[in-house]
C-alpha cells in the first residue's frame, strides 16, 4: 500500500480490523512521522494504529502479501507501478485511484496492464472522503474485477459493521464513473463560489451524470454501473461535501483566483485539473455531447470567466431531456 489520506485511511481501516498493514513512501520525513509518532500529515487528527508500518523500500512492502492497493494520484499510477511491478508475482494489484493517464487517454487498469499484461487486477471505489473512513464514519465502497478470487479477497477483508463492499465484474464503470464526477465537482464548487443555490448544484449533478453515463457507456462501461456507488453514490458526496479537494478547488477559482494560486492553496493533487484534458479529448474521440465538460475546459484551461460559462451553459439551445 502506498502512502498519502486515502492510503492510510484504508490502512487504519484494516489495521483496526486486526491486518498487519505496511505501507511504503519516498519520504523519509513521512515514514518517521508515521512509525514514530502513529501520524499521517493529511490526516493530523487520527492516531494510526501500532500495527501499521511504514517503509521506504518500495519491495519490502509489496513482498508477500495477500494484496496491493495501489493508491498513488492517477498521473504517477505508471511511475509508481514500475517501481515494483518485478515484485508482483500473482498478488493483487488493487486500484484505489480515481482518473486516467493523460499522455495515453487510458483508463488505471489499462496503465497496469501494459507495463505487466498478467497482473491480477481490481478497482475500489465509492463515495469516500478518508477523513471519514480513518474514524470508523460508515461507508459503501464497490470492488470491480474480472478475478471472481480478487472480489471475495476485497470482499471479506474489508467488510464489517462501518464497512460494506459491493462487488461488480463491470471495471469499466466502475473506473470511469470515480474518474468524471470529480469535474462535476468542480463545477460544484464554483457553484458555491458563485452562490448559485441549491437549484443549481442539483441541476449540475443531474446532467453531469447524464454526461459521465454517456461517454462511460461509450468507453465501454455499463449503463446501470453510473447509478451506483462509483457513479451516482460518489458524485454526490464529491460535489456537496467540504472534505472535496475537487469541489475546493472550483470554489477558489469561482472566486476568481488562478489554476496556480489554486494548487497551491489546496496543497495536495487535484484529480479534475489533471484530468478534465483527458475527458474532453475523450468525448471530442468519440463525438459524445458533453457540454459541462466543454465548458469547465474552458474555464480551467481557455480563461472562460466562470459567471460567463454558467450564461453560455443556461442559453444553450432547447433540447429534450
Amino acid at each position: 500500500m502506498e502512502v498519502g489520506s486515502w492510503g492510510i485511511a484504508l490502512a487504519t481501516h484494516l489495521a483496526n480490523l486486526g491486518n498487519d498493514v505496511k505501507v511504503w513512501s519516498f519520504s523519509e520525513e513521512e515514514k518517521n512521522l508515521i512509525n514514530n509518532e502513529r501520524k499521517c500529515m493529511f490526516l493530523p487528527n487520527v492516531e494510526l494504529p501500532e500495527n501499521i508500518v511504514c517503509s521506504n523500500n518500495i519491495e519490502e512492502v509489496v513482498k508477500d502479501v495477500e494484496f496491493i492497493l495501489h493508491v498513488t494520484p492517477s498521473k504517477f499510477t505508471r511511475e509508481t507501478f514500475k517501481q515494483y511491478k518485478d515484485f508482483v508475482g500473482k498478488t493483487p494489484v488493487i486500484i484505489c485511484s480515481k482518473g486516467f493517464e493523460k499522455d495515453t487517454l487510458s483508463t488505471l487498469d489499462e496503465v497496469i496492464l501494459d507495463e505487466k499484461p498478467d497482473t491480477r487486477v481490481g478497482i475500489l471505489s465509492g463515495p469516500s472522503h478518508a477523513e471519514e473512513v480513518s474514524i470508523g464514519i460508515p461507508t459503501l465502497l464497490v470492488i470491480a474485477s474480472k478475478d471472481e478470487q480478487i472480489l471475495r479477497l476485497v470482499q471479506n477483508t474489508f467488510m464489517c459493521n462501518k464497512m460494506r463492499i459491493y462487488t461488480s465484474t463491470d471495471m469499466k464503470g466502475v473506473e470511469v464513473g470515480a474518474a468524471l464526477k470529480n469535474i462535476v465537482a468542480f463545477c460544484a464548487g464554483a457553484c458555491a463560489a458563485l452562490e448559485l443555490g441549491d437549484n443549481t448544484v442539483a441541476a449540475l449533478i443531474t446532467r453531469g451524470l447524464s454526461e459521465i453515463t454517456r461517454l462511460g457507456v461509450e468507453l465501454g462501461g455499463k449503463r446501470e454501473t453510473f447509478y451506483g456507488l462509483s457513479g451516482l453514490g460518489d458524485l454526490i458526496v464529491t460535489c456537496m461535501s467540504e472534505h472535496s479537494r475537487n469541489r475546493k478547488a472550483g470554489k477558489l477559482i469561482g472566486a476568481g483566483r488562478t489554476l496556480e494560486e489554486t494548487k497551491k492553496e489546496v496543497g495536495m493533487v487535484i484529480e479534475s485539473i489533471d484530468n478534465i484534458e483527458v475527458a474532453y479529448e475523450l468525448a471530442n474521440i468519440h463525438g459524445i455531447d458533453v457540454p459541462i465538460i466543454d465548458t469547465v475546459y474552458k474555464v480551467i484551461y481557455r480563461g472562460l470567466d466562470p459567471k460567463v460559462a454558467v450564461e453560455q451553459l443556461m442559453t444553450r439551445a432547447k433540447r429534450k431531456e
